[in-house]
């Protein structure tokens, strides 16, 4: 009990916003019929929630007594030495992550003129379509469920950083530079055929002669590098979680994250078409037989 009544004080209201964000995406859709702008507002999404998340217990903190600073009710806005290191570093690593992927993702949909394969079945029923939107705030919930619960930690009440927040942080430059390499390559990849330069059916150069999805794999090891950072802080949450739920709840995102990527939008979704575009080319016979679908050097190339 203790546990759902610190989960719903502290992520009740960024929730709200995150699901009223896209609301107002779904809105401007359903109307104009377009998916344009749906990657974009899910960055958004993830920008306005990790920042609200960070000020959020200042913001309430004249009915949260949990919120004391030295002994007084904080004032806000806070000065950046109210929040601890934490907190900054996994609201910065997000912001990154979240204004780096929207603009490439809002970049690429401009110039395939606003459309995506993945709305052809969508945007004519509002239904269907506002429900894209709706799981579109789901997602961005789960996915930064770490965070936003780190975020609801007061800054005195956490640990200070040690050699897993180091961990984490370093395995996420990792993921984050495989998932910018791969993206750039790919987009230099599909430039350069555009160009004339190649001829090439399917890019296997690069990374992408390591994994199959590269940037898909970079994707999960941020989500997953985040929750290792946000460890310390939720193992010592009592009284404002339960610890051992915390961390099974905070788990939920990138296990989520990864699920959603590996089985239902990602990689599933691009294996079923490019194995009926080209499975009658040998080249990609030989390429998928040893490429890893997802993991390098190790990983299965059976998808």
């Amino acid at each position: 009990m203790v546990f759902l009544a610190g989960l719903r004080t502290a992520l009740g209201p960024t929730i709200g916003l995150i699901f009223g964000v896209q609301a107002i995406g779904a809105t401007h859709a359903i109307i104009t019929k377009s998916e344009k702008y749906y990657d974009l507002f899910g960055s958004l999404g993830f920008l306005t929630a990790s920042v609200y998340s960070l000020y959020a217990p200042f913001m309430h903190s004249k009915s949260n007594t949990a919120i004391l600073t030295k002994g007084s009710l904080a004032a806000f806005p806070p000065p950046i030495s109210a929040f601890h290191p934490r907190q900054l570093l996994m609201t910065s690593l997000t912001v990154i992550w979240a204004a780096r992927l929207g603009s490439f993702l809002f970049n690429r949909i401009r110039k395939s003129d606003g459309k995506d394969s993945r709305f052809d079945d969508l945007r004519e029923n509002p239904i269907k379509f506002g429900g894209a939107w709706m799981a579109q705030a789901t997602w961005i919930t789960l996915t930064a469920l770490p965070l936003y619960m780190v975020n609801s930690i007061p800054a005195a009440a956490q640990p200070a950083l040690g050699a897993r927040d180091a961990i984490g942080l370093g395995l996420w430059l990792a993921a984050f530079l495989m998932e910018v390499v791969a993206d750039n390559q790919k987009s230099k990849w599909r430039k350069e055929k555009n160009e004339g330069k190649h001829q090439e059916a399917f890019i296997s150069s690069g990374l992408w002669s390591l994994s199959r999805h590269p940037n898909m794999f970079g994707e999960i090891g941020i989500h997953a590098s985040e929750y290792v950072i946000a460890i310390n802080a939720l193992a010592r949450a009592a009284p404002f979680f339960s610890p051992g739920p915390a961390l099974a709840a905070a788990a939920c995102g990138p296990i989520a994250e990864a699920l959603l990527i590996r089985y239902v939008s990602g990689v599933s979704m691009q294996e079923e078409a490019n194995e009926k575009k080209f499975k009658d080319d040998p080249r990609w016979k030989e390429y998928t037989s040893r490429t890893p679908v997802m993991i390098p050097f190790v990983g299965t190339t059976k998808c």
